[in-house]
This record gives C-alpha cells, structure tokens and sequence, in this order.
C-alpha cells in the first residue's frame, strides 16, 4: 500500500480545520454563512498554526528536497572574489591605486553635482 504524500495528508488536516467549525457554527449556532465562514477561517487557522507545526515542516523539507535535489551549492563565484580580494589586500600598489581611483572619482562628482 501506497504511503500518503505529506502535502496531502497536511493539506486535508487544513481542509477539516476549516470545515468541521464551519459546520458547526452554521447548524448549532445558526450564524449566517458568511458570518461563520469567517470564524471558521480565523478558528482553523489557528488551529493549523498550533497543532499542525510537524506536518507543515514535513510538506516544507519535502519541497525544499524536490525544488534543490542533488545539485551541489554552487560557491565557485564566492572563493574566486575572495582570492581576487586577497591577492589585491597583499599587494600594497593595487590598493593604492584603487584608494586613489575612488578618490578621483569622489573629486568628480564634486565637481559635477548633477551627474
């Protein structure tokens, strides 16, 4: 026998949250239907948020897993930038020239205000 995805076992237990006060707001209480809709969805929502926390985790692990698969965490970009920084800290000249490039440029727009 075929176990029941997560998502909809997660899915039915939010559908009767709902429903099970709707009902019986409507037929015990005899609130108008819109008026017992509301209830019903701030009551079911309540309940979700409270007693639902482990199936909701379950449905968001499983997503994550479909959505991200096996695919490694690219970082390739990341250790590249953090060499190239490295290698323009070690080297007194480039950082230098790079204070004195933003400097020419903070010189320009003052200069220019518009631009």
């Amino acid at each position: 026998m075929k176990r029941v995805p997560a998502a909809v076992r997660y899915t039915i237990l939010r559908l009767l949250a709902f429903v099970v006060p709707l009902l019986l707001l409507v037929f015990l209480t005899g609130l108008q239907p819109w008026v017992a809709a509301i209830i019903a969805a701030i009551i079911g929502l309540c309940v979700s948020y409270i007693f639902l926390r482990t199936p909701r985790e379950t449905v968001a692990q499983e997503l994550y897993a479909r959505r991200h698969g096996d695919k490694p965490t690219p970082h390739d970009d990341e250790d590249s930038e953090d060499a190239a920084l490295d290698a323009s800290a070690a080297t007194p000249e480039a950082s230098s020239a790079a204070d004195q490039r933003g400097r020419g440029e903070e010189r320009q727009t003052e200069d220019h205000p518009e631009r």
